[in-house]
């Protein structure tokens, strides 16, 4: 299972770069809604399979991996633009959005607007997202009243929903903050829905306030204390420079000189995960050390799956090993011994970072 994120904001805001530097691409920015989406795909770093890998001494590592969409900056009123449909659409495609702010003075860099104000760009991107899911919710409304015409029940109740919903949109208010009933999800599942998606916001902030922030970051924190959203800042040229060292000293000497202790990519790919709910399970052997990923709550057969269909199909049961116990008693034979191995069943639920040997009959 791959995480899908895309990469949103507003020509100019360093979207591409930071998409160079997790992807390690030369992707190209658009500017003023000019582009095309690029895709990449990046490895998950985890500490924990370098030192699965290093133990086990297996023949090759193979993390887990995100994909990832840099998406053309948005314009007001991009729906109306030619190819802004386009860009809309490559959004609806994603499962959680990372929202970059510009945070950061440059001459060299024409903002589109004409000058910084992460706060205003946001709501720029949201309102523009907002339409989109007005159009989308009109659309469907207009289908259960007249269906509310000929008595239908089923129908006339959807339709005081999506009245509700589309009352709290043309409030300016995304749809993830629309208080809903559990029972009627049923009514907007299958919009799919751009501002219900989980978003990270990007503060995009020179080499100098990567660690403390600027008067930018700390209106952007302001802004989102009401939407209790997540925000991360990080300075996406000095990423991307980080990106091209390939000597491990260089780039500990380049981190320290700008006060962090590791990519602030790491860190952005590790809260994508938690947006989205997902955990890490690993398999050993001699062939290979993995990293799979998962939602969280999916059971053993399941997650048997992900590896490959046959074994979720046919399996029987799951030999589990925690992870802290394999590294504190250093092999599989002696989690065995000291009865740190499980047999599973088909209800096991899988937990962060258990190890697992599949048994399955097909």
């Amino acid at each position: 299972m791959s995480l899908n994120c895309g990469i949103i904001g507003l020509s100019g805001t360093g979207k591409t770069t930071l998409f160079n530097c997790l992807s390690k691409s030369k992707a190209q920015a658009g500017y003023g809604g000019a582009g095309k989406t690029n895709l990449g795909q990046i490895e998950v770093p985890d500490p924990r399979l370098d030192k699965l890998f290093e133990m086990v001494k297996s023949e090759k590592k193979v993390p887990t991996t995100v994909e990832i969409a840099d998406i053309p900056g948005l314009m007001k009123r991009s729906s109306g633009q030619k190819g802004g449909n386009k860009f809309l659409t490559d959004i609806r495609q994603t499962d959680a959005l990372i929202h970059v702010l510009r945070c950061f003075d440059d001459d060299t860099v024409p903002h589109i607007e004409g000058s910084i104000d992460p706060v205003r760009d946001k709501e720029i991107v949201d309102l523009e997202l907002i339409f989109k899911d007005m159009e989308t919710i009109e659309k469907k409304l207009d289908k259960y009243k007249k269906a509310s015409k000929a008595g239908e029940k089923d129908a006339i109740h959807g339709a005081r929903v999506l009245a509700e919903l589309m009352e709290h949109l043309e409030s300016g208010q995304r749809a993830a903050t629309f208080n809903i009933d559990k029972q009627d999800k049923k009514y907007i599942d299958d919009c799919f829905l751009l501002t219900i998606k989980p978003v990270l916001y990007v503060c995009n902030v020179d080499d100098e306030s990567v660690v403390r922030g600027n008067e930018y970051t700390r209106k952007v924190k302001k802004a989102l204390e009401e939407e209790n959203a997540t925000m991360l800042i990080i300075a996406a040229q000095a990423e991307a420079e980080i990106s091209e060292l390939d000597d491990p000293y260089e780039r500990k000497e380049f981190l320290n000189d700008i006060g962090i202790d590791e990519p602030g990519v790491n860190k952005l790919v590790r809260k994508a995960y938690q947006l989205l709910d997902l955990q890490t399970f690993f398999t050993i052997g001699p062939k290979e050390t993995r990293a799979w990923t998962i939602r969280k709550g999916m059971t053993a057969p399941q997650a048997a799956g992900v590896i490959h269909s046959d074994l979720e199909r046919g399996f029987i049961r799951a030999e589990v090993i925690k992870y802290d116990d394999f590294i504190e008693l250093g092999s599989e034979q002696a989690c065995k011994n000291a009865g740190k191995c499980y047999i599973e069943g088909k209800n096991y639920i899988v937990q962060e970072g258990d190890m697992l040997y599949v048994r399955f009959n097909v």
